[in-house]
């Protein structure tokens, strides 16, 4: 089965053609990230806007570096909330019309579903269920038991900021560019982890939740108590904020683990998974389950062969079925 998926949640136009839901015919991502560093953030309107302008150049890109024609796609996945409104509706909108245009099936996608569904692109060994999926981006920090592509359990959910927005916050306070991941990461690589000892929320609770909006005003006092030497001690402060960050969420993974000992794997996905500190202090706390995370940088963003991924699997999984049945809050409807 050949699906074209179209991505449009936030800043990244995506459209990409997934044979049978790993094999990636073509993955076409253009990003305004750079656009939008200016502003330390996504900016609403101005990329519902740039949207529009590249929906319709991404679409004929996919098709044309798939070689194929809407002809030989045998449904459209597309993402359907959560998201920016305005963003979210440039995307489906195109799918519609391309749908009734060409007769084509429609398939409506949870975001996080693709998240999940990234580990499949391009994996030669099939991934085995039940397995733990960690998935942390800009808008979301959660932890999933799953017990195939379209079934799990929510086990584990930010109680207030998501990881990938404590990356952002936390570079903007240490005067460093968006976004916040790659940047802190780069700082870090100079600096010493063990400088600052930044709190672990939540880590006595029974609890697979997470927290980060107090270890953000940790790093705010700290920066204010060394305003004067925030030059030389930058790398530290990103060194030892990068490691809180990673740390609880791997406290919170191992403490799943004792809970749920019949996981096979742990499965890390979404814009954080691609922080190679978090990679290598999972790998050390998993031990022997076996870790995956997508196959290659662009599958830890947003990306629409993630979507097309996630519409083949419930397609096989649950073709007569609503997908809110796994996962409800939508932000916009099919």
């Amino acid at each position: 089965m050949i699906i074209l998926g179209i991505e449009t949640s936030c800043d990244e136009t995506s459209a990409a053609v997934v044979r049978n839901g790993t094999e990636v015919l073509c993955n076409i991502i253009a990003s305004t990230k750079d656009v939008f560093a200016q502003s330390g953030g996504v900016v609403p309107e101005d990329a519902a806007r740039r949207q529009v302008e590249l929906i319709l150049p991404v679409l004929h890109s996919a098709i044309t570096d798939a070689g194929l024609s809407y002809a030989d796609i045998d449904a459209i996945a597309i993402t359907k909330g959560p998201g920016l409104m305005g963003s979210l509706l440039v995307g489906v909108m195109a799918a519609r019309t391309l749908s009734l245009v060409h007769n084509i099936p429609l398939i409506g996608v949870h975001h996080t579903l693709g998240h999940l569904s990234s580990i499949w692109l391009e994996h030669s060994e099939e991934p085995t269920f039940p397995c733990l999926t960690l998935s942390v981006s800009g808008g979301h920090s959660d932890l999933w038991l799953r017990s195939s592509h379209t079934d799990g359990k929510l086990i584990g959910k930010t109680k207030d900021d998501a990881a990938g927005e404590a990356f952002d916050k936390g570079a903007a306070m240490l005067g460093l560019p968006y976004p916040g991941g790659p940047s802190i990461a780069k700082a870090a690589e100079s600096g010493d982890a063990s400088a600052f000892n930044f709190p672990i929320a939540l880590s006595k609770e029974k609890t697979c939740d997470f927290s980060f909006s107090g270890l953000k005003n940790s790093l705010r006092l700290a920066i204010q108590k060394h305003d004067g030497d925030l030059e030389k001690l930058r790398p530290n402060l990103a060194a030892s904020y990068q490691e809180a960050i990673c740390a609880q969420l791997c406290h919170r993974v191992s403490h799943a683990l004792t809970l749920y000992p019949d996981v096979k794997e742990v499965h890390t996905v979404g814009g954080v998974s691609a922080n190679s500190r978090l990679r290598e202090m999972l790998q050390g706390n998993i031990s022997p389950c076996a870790l995956r995370t997508p196959k290659t940088i662009p599958y830890c963003t947003d990306n629409a062969a993630m979507i097309a991924s996630a519409g083949y699997f419930i397609q096989l999984e649950k073709p007569k079925e609503a997908y809110e049945a796994f996962i409800t809050s939508t932000s916009t409807s099919l």
